[in-house]
């Protein structure tokens, strides 16, 4: 869609100015606030404020602002949200109105986990659908490997999302890549979920407000990955009050502090973790280490009704040291600083600049030479959410981002290493986008979001770019049926000003709800995406030579269509729930590497690449009981996630001679039973099981000899598979004094991870055995039976 025509912008404009002006004509008055927490001041998301009289409601935004047209008149306002106290005020509305309120924790909610949304007749209604949400407290008590709170793990118990094992890095949702994720920290891009390789995740759930995961059904005011969104919000700080939380765990202790920088009207929070496993190791005389630290930090301040700044930043790095020879330092740091304007009783806006680094390093001490690689993004974002009226809802915004790539850099630790320096080509980009959405209620029963997203992506000058002969990096060598790397014919410099390649795509997005009844609706929902960044890997947990590498004259962007029908009920008024979903993505451009490709310090990717397509296609079923004393979901996938990369000509084979093959993080079957029970106010129980089918691989038919040598002949590409996976984890927490609300209070957690120690593959390998000569096949597992033991307080 190079150079295309933006002239649709002004029948656009045109269209929402009458929209506009003919709600501006009737006579109806505005109702907004902000809603926050009594105890703490903070901001709550997803509260349903709901008119009866009128039989319309709104939920409030990120930021706790909502805002809803209505006649002249005396209503109930009624004010809902999960684990507080319910609100209901008498209110008259003559003219334009600010309702500011707030809203007191209810005491069920410490003794009762309630997993479903805010308001399951709200999400009947809304056209929003493959979207998974879970609450800190449900978080907090599922079983969890080393007694360690992780919220991607919580995440892999729901439908449709998985990894690639144990110690595997990031997750898949979708039968979708690792790298096809776009995860946000307040707003900010985390190009690495994973601390230690996968075992943990970079997100302290002490220091999480909220969290929602798109799998389908994206809104407009998200791009640039096509797999899912994943959008998690740090909370704000406590403006009344200090307090304090942390936790002591077997390997990592965290702590949390919050506080009033001005009472009421400015805060500041600040979280730590770390992990100290490797400390018992030196005190067994082993010198290998790794451990991970992170820190979180958010500064609030509201200068009036109708402004507010917020800071945030997150900082995270894991150490693994082996024998003080081998040193890799990897992590994330990300800044935010926000600005929160009314701009008039309908127009909430938010303005944010936002720098993102993801940094690779790697210390060789045998060898005698420093790696240094990462991707850094420097991001500017102005939203705005338009409240035209209670049928008709507007957001729309505009986002720049500049991209800077280093894929790799080696200097010598000193001079007599007699390593010499070599440096990677730095690459550029700068990626813009605009859109819009709309959330239309049409009828009684039938409601919509509808939008679009137009990006742009601009391919900046580097100080080298390879020229090839008839613009073809790779070659096929049809006598050995193999791809070679072809060798350029000249070498261009350009200016980082100078625009080498520019792609341009419109992405639709559409959903919609139909409403049964109260309680049972159908939904369906189309959106396309555009990726311009890419993942270069061949494994699933971070290594040097993990590389982002931007789109440009041989590497094209991802495109996916993504489409989804689903059926909503709640049964017996919300005490159980029943969603079903069918999906199937479409994905253009998905490169593969040809075989035998070497990754290793490779300044041109594009010789050992190829561009295929991908897809995925699945059924999804979520059954919960939501309230009660006994809660818990059951999660089915069946699904199937290929790829293909056929040859470019008749005569090419291409990779796997052109057939579908799994890709590595393919799954037919996934199930997950999760159960908590309050046996009573000191004590509950959780419990989770989870059966997966095994990961598809690609295991050696048979073998020659050649010279002596053994040498393997492997088939179809991932035409294998691992055999299945399946384990069963408890935990129990107890509260020692649960009727306390003051003062300093704690709780322990007992759990036990792989209960009957299945003995899991995370890989299997074939060797000759030594004392017979024979072939066999050894199995590698990561984890047996892990109990553990965290005590947690707060004061």
């Amino acid at each position: 869609m190079k150079n295309l025509n933006l002239s649709f912008h002004f029948p656009l404009l045109l269209f929402f100015l009458c929209i506009s002006m003919g709600i501006n004509a009737q006579e109806t008055y505005t109702l907004k606030g902000t809603i926050t927490n009594a105890s703490s001041n903070e901001t709550l998301i997803g509260v349903n404020v709901i008119i009866p009289e009128e039989q319309k409601g709104v939920v409030t935004n990120e930021y706790g602002f909502y805002s809803i047209k209505l006649p002249e008149g005396t209503y109930t306002l009624e004010i809902s949200y999960l684990g507080f106290q319910t609100i209901s005020e008498t209110i008259t509305i003559s003219e334009d109105t600010t309702f500011n309120t707030e809203m007191t924790e209810g005491s069920e909610s410490l003794d009762e986990v309630v997993i479903k949304s805010n308001n399951e007749g709200i999400n009947i209604k809304s056209p929003e659908m493959s979207v998974n949400k879970l609450s800190i407290n449900t978080i907090q008590k599922l079983p969890v490997v080393f007694g360690e709170v992780d919220i991607v793990k919580s995440l892999l118990l729901l439908p449709g999302v998985s990894n690639a094992g144990e110690g595997a890095s990031g997750f898949n949702v979708r039968g979708g890549a690792v790298d096809q994720n776009l995860i946000l920290l307040d707003e900010a891009t985390i190009f690495n979920s994973s601390h230690l390789f996968g075992f943990f995740s970079v997100f302290n759930p002490d220091a999480v407000k909220d969290l929602k995961l798109y799998k389908g059904g994206i809104p407009a005011k998200y791009g640039g990955r096509v797999s899912s969104v994943l959008d998690i919000y740090q909370r704000d700080g406590n403006s009344k009050e200090f307090k304090a939380q942390g936790g002591i765990g077997v390997i990592s202790s965290r702590l949390l502090a919050e506080g009033p920088i001005v009472k009421d009207k400015g805060s500041f929070l600040v979280a730590g973790r770390s992990s100290y496993a490797h400390l018992f190791l030196k005190l067994a005389d082993n010198p290998n280490s790794a451990y991970f630290y992170d820190l979180n930090t958010k500064l609030t301040y509201k200068l009036n009704d109708e402004n507010k700044l917020l800071f945030s930043g997150y900082f995270g790095r894991d150490v693994f040291d082996i024998n003080q020879n081998f040193l890799n330092t990897y992590g994330n740091s990300v800044f935010n600083l926000r600005w929160n304007h009314v701009v008039s009783d309908d127009i909430f806006t938010n303005l944010s600049l936002i720098y993102s680094d993801y940094y690779y390093g790697l210390t060789l001490n045998f060898v005698g030479f420093n790696w240094d690689s990462g991707i850094k993004n420097l991001n500017i974002k102005y939203d705005f959410n338009h409240y035209l009226n209670d049928t008709f809802q507007l957001e729309y915004g505009l986002h720049s981002t500049y991209h800077e790539f280093n894929p790799g850099e080696i200097a010598p630790i000193d001079e007599n290493s007699g390593i010499n320096f070599f440096k990677l080509t730095n690459k550029y980009a700068l990626e813009n986008a605009a859109y819009f959405s709309v959330e239309h209620n049409i009828s009684d029963k039938l409601t919509a979001e509808y939008g679009l997203r137009f990006s742009n992506f601009l391919r900046l000058g580097q100080e080298s770019l390879n020229e090839y002969e008839n613009d073809n990096p790779i070659i096929y060598n049809e006598a050995l049926d193999i791809y070679e790397e072809a060798q350029p014919v000249d070498q261009n410099s350009y200016s980082r000003s100078e625009v080498i390649k520019t792609y341009s795509n419109l992405e639709p997005r559409l959903a919609l709800a139909y409403n049964f009844s109260e309680n049972q609706s159908f939904k369906a929902s189309y959106n396309r995406m555009a990726q311009y960044l890419h993942l270069i890997s061949n494994t699933n947990s971070p290594t040097p030579l993990d590389v982002w590498a931007p789109s440009g004259p041989f590497i094209k962007p991802q495109i996916l269509d993504q489409y989804a029908l689903g059926y909503f009920r709640n049964i017996n008024d919300g005490k159980y729930s029943l969603e079903t979903e069918v999906f199937y993505k479409d994905i253009q451009n998905r490169i593969d590497y040809v075989n035998g490709a070497n990754l290793i310090a490779n300044d041109n990717i594009e010789t050992i690449i190829l561009n295929g397509r991908s897809r995925a296609y699945g059924l999804e079923l979520l059954a919960k009981k939501n309230e009660g004393r006994f809660t818990g979901w059951v999660a089915y996938t069946l699904s199937r996630s290929e790829q293909q990369t056929p040859g470019r000509t008749a005569v090419e084979s291409g990779i796997n001679n052109g057939k579908w093959y799994a890709t590595n993080y393919d799954k037919t079957h996934d199930i997950s039973l999760t159960a908590s029970y309050d046996y009573n106010k000191k004590w509950d129980f959780s419990a989770n099981f989870a059966f997966q089918t095994g990961l598809p691989v690609t295991y050696p038919m048979g073998q020659y000899d050649f010279n002596g040598i053994n040498v393997p002949v492997y088939g179809d590409r991932n035409s294998n598979r691992l055999p299945a996976y399946h384990r069963l984890d408890l935990s129990a927490t107890y509260i020692p004094k649960p009727n306390k609300k003051q003062g300093f209070q704690s709780s322990w957690n007992f759990g036990i991870y792989n209960v009957y120690n299945r003995k899991n593959a995370n890989s299997i390998s074939f060797r000759e055995n030594d004392d017979t000569g024979r072939n066999e096949s050894a199995k590698l597992s990561l984890f047996g039976i892990i109990p553990s033991i965290t005590y947690n307080f707060n004061f």
